[in-house]
Parts: C-alpha cells; structure tokens; sequence
C-alpha cells in the first residue's frame, strides 16, 4: 500500500530545501525527528481541506476500515469526540444527547462547548471504570427522555476492556432513527479480528479510533470514522467540525504515522494479531492457574482483579515492567501486536512468581450512583470555580468533571451536586482537591 505523506516528507528532507517556513528548527536536528517535520507547504497537502496526499491517504485508511471515510486527527480521539458531537447535533435546538456514565473528560469538554444536555445511562457495573451499557439500557433510557435524544454516545471499550453490545445497541437506535456514536479510542485494531468487533461494522453511524493505543502510530494520531449509512450531512461536514476544535498546525510526524499505519495493516496485521492474542491467551490462562482473577476482556487487554494492587504494580515495576493502570484493587495491561514474545514471557514469568497475596477484593467497591444535576454542564464549567479539600466540597456545584482515571465513570461531572457519597469515592480515589462552582 503507498504511503504518500511519508514518501513527500522523505523526499523532501533529502532535497536540502533551504526551509524560510515555519517550524523554526528549520530541519536542523535537536531530537532527531526534525528534518521530517515540516508544515503545510506546497505539495504537502492541508489537513481540514485535503485534495492531495493526505486526502490519498484517507482513502487507503477508508479502504482499510471499509468506511465512507476515515479523517485524520493530529489530537488524539479528544478532536474526533468534539466534532463527531458536533456533527450529530447540528442545526438541533438545544441538543440532548444520552451518553454511558464512562465517558471520557472530552466528552464533558465537547459537551460544555457545544452546550449540549446530557442524560447519562448507569448500568449495574459497581467499577468506576467501567459502565456496561446493554441493548435494553439504550431502550429503556430512550424511552424514558422527555423528549427524543439527538444521539446516544457509548465508551467502547472501556477501560477495563469490556466491550458493550454495539450491535444491539445499534438496531434500538436505528429503531428510533437515531445516530449511535462510539467512542472507541480502545479499539481501532478490532477490525481485523477474523471477525469484526468494530462498531462502525456493527451498526454505529461514527466512531473514533486513537491509532496510537493500540497500532504503531505515534501519541495523538486518531481516525474520525463515518459509516456508509451515516446521514451524507456528516460525511459532507466532517472536515468543517474538525476544523473549529483542531489547531491549525496538525503534526505532520504524525501524520505520518498514520500514513505508514496503513501499510503495517495492509502487510500481514491479522496475522500477527492473532499471533499475539494466541500469546496473550496463554499468559491469562496460565496466570489464572496460579491463583490470579483474570477478569473477561478485550483481546488485548489483561486485567488482573487483586486485593493488593498497588503492591504487585511496585514488584512488577522493580522488574522493569509498566502496566497501563492500577488502583486499589485492578491492574490493567495494554498489550500490542508490537510487544515481543520476550516481553510477554517476561510478564508471565514475573506474575508466575508473585510471591504476594493473589487473592481479589475482598469487599465489593462502592456502586456508582446516580447524581443529581443542579447547573448545564456549560454552565458550570464556564462559571468562576475554586479549589477546595474534598471533605469540604459536600454541598457544593462541581466545576470541572472529577475521575479517578480517564476514561472513568465520572464521580461528578460538572453542574452535579457534590454529596458525601461522592466526597467519600474522592478519598478513596485520592483525589484531594476539586474545583467547585464559586
């Protein structure tokens, strides 16, 4: 597959252009990436109104991902959430869009921008990392609006690496001729599992994929998927929306990431995929013999249920092994196509020999619960705040959303009242200050 960003940038860092143009490294190496990093000059396209290589790229993206189109992101799936909101409310009075407790903080951000009211959805999890959003949640919340929601917007998958029913999910918005929006900053590589977990395959109008958490691309590069059967207006507006949240210097390093991604999908991916999930398999069986609670995930995500957390995540740090995230009680590991079978048999060996307490959780956490809105989350957010102790907050209007991790179910989002309850999910999270309404 061409990698038409890639090839442009290479030939023109060996051309030896005296470079009068910004970035003011002028290709003149202090990392070392420099001579790759230029800016939208002659030949090199523009992000937000391509018609050249970066448009050319796109299209092998599309081709890949089976979608009317796949827009680059410089700025993660952050961008992409922003503009996939704002396409799906445009032209809409007051938009209301009903959203699984776990979003991201962006979505809280997008939501303040685009003033947006949000009913959320709870689901039974009792994780503030997770909130398993079934068919019959989406149905139920629906039904129970005041008025019709504009769009429902899902996590997955979620931190935790639990994957909702898309699928379901989508033929109750269908149902209701209504767009469903995903984000699946966790999941771009689930296409090219021997059969698509993909939400934009399994019925969603548009979803989001950070390359970057999952593929060989670097931090920030993302796709704005939009599906076939999405209303033309997102397809025809996408560059538009993009535009208003996006810098109007976009990364062309990452770029071309996501340009050469395209070929490291097309040259043999599934392959290794499934390579490497035969591996992660392995460990998790192996891992669960020797006492471990290997709790039900995504394919490429191990998490580990065990009362000593924090204490495991010290002995394997002291072994040169990082894991994504760990609170009191869950350890969770993102695995890639690009982790070798050394490094995977490093993690196994080292659980393996965990001479701690492997036991899980001995009392169940605190159930989410639903909270009370007391201001718009615009309203809240756009309002003069200040920082207090979290014992002091009870009683207060939160300001800013406030999570133990993102993205986790928020313990209050902005324009909630604080309660104890809340107060007492901040101390055990460790958050010790919050920012509340003045």
């Amino acid at each position: 597959m061409k990698t038409p960003i890639s090839d442009f940038v290479k030939k023109y860092a060996e051309a030896e252009i005296s470079r009068f143009h910004m970035p003011g490294h002028k290709g003149k190496s202090f990392l070392g990436c420099e001579p790759l990093d230029i800016t939208e000059i002659t030949g090199a396209d523009v992000l937000y109104s391509c018609n050249g290589i970066i448009k050319e790229s796109e299209d092998h993206t599309s081709s890949l991902f089976g979608t009317a189109h796949s827009f680059f992101s410089t700025e993660g799936s952050t961008l992409c959430i922003k503009a996939m909101l704002a396409l799906a409310i445009q032209g809409k009075e007051k938009p209301l869009v009903l959203a699984g407790r776990n979003v991201h903080k962006a979505f809280c951000y997008a939501a303040a921008l685009l003033d947006l009211d949000v009913e959320f959805i709870y689901s039974a999890s009792n994780h503030l990392c997770s909130c398993e959003i079934t068919a019959e949640d989406a149905k139920r919340a629906i039904e129970g609006c005041n008025r019709m929601p504009d769009a429902l917007y899902i996590t997955t998958p979620d931190y935790l690496g639990n994957i909702a029913e898309v699928e379901g999910i989508a033929r109750v918005c269908r149902e209701y001729d209504i767009p469903l929006l995903c984000d699946n900053a966790h999941g771009a590589y689930l296409k090219f599992l021997p059969k698509s977990l993909h939400p934009i395959d399994l019925g969603a109008s548009m979803c989001c994929d950070s390359a970057h958490k999952t593929l060989p691309v670097l931090t920030g590069g993302a796709y704005l998927h939009i599906s076939k059967d999405a209303p033309k207006a997102y397809l025809e507006n996408a560059r538009e929306m993009l535009s208003l949240f996006a810098s109007t210097s976009p990364s062309y390093l990452i770029m071309q990431s996501l340009d050469l991604c395209n070929k490291y999908l097309a040259g043999g991916f599934c392959e290794k995929l499934a390579d490497t999930i035969g591996r992660v398999n392995e460990i998790k069986e192996k891992i669960s013999a020797e006492g471990f609670c290997v709790k039900k995930s995504e394919p490429l995500k191990l998490v580990i249920e065990i009362n000593e957390a924090p204490k495991l995540c010290e002995y394997l740090h002291n072994n040169k092994i990082e894991g994504e995230f760990c609170d009191e009680d869950t350890l969770v590991f993102m695995i890639s196509t690009e982790n070798t079978q050394e490094e995977l048999s490093r993690l196994c060996i080292c659980l393996k020999t965990y001479g701690g307490d492997k036991a899980p959780k001995r009392e169940e956490a605190d159930l989410v619960f639903k909270a009370q809105r007391v201001m718009s989350i615009r309203s809240a957010m756009l309002s003069q705040s200040e920082l207090v102790n979290t014992r002091d907050a009870v009683g207060r209007i939160s300001a800013a959303p406030a999570v133990s991790c993102p993205p986790a179910v928020p313990i209050a989002v902005s324009g909630e009242l604080i309660t104890a309850q809340a107060a007492a999910l901040f101390e055990k999270y460790n958050i010790e200050r919050i920012s509340v309404v003045k």
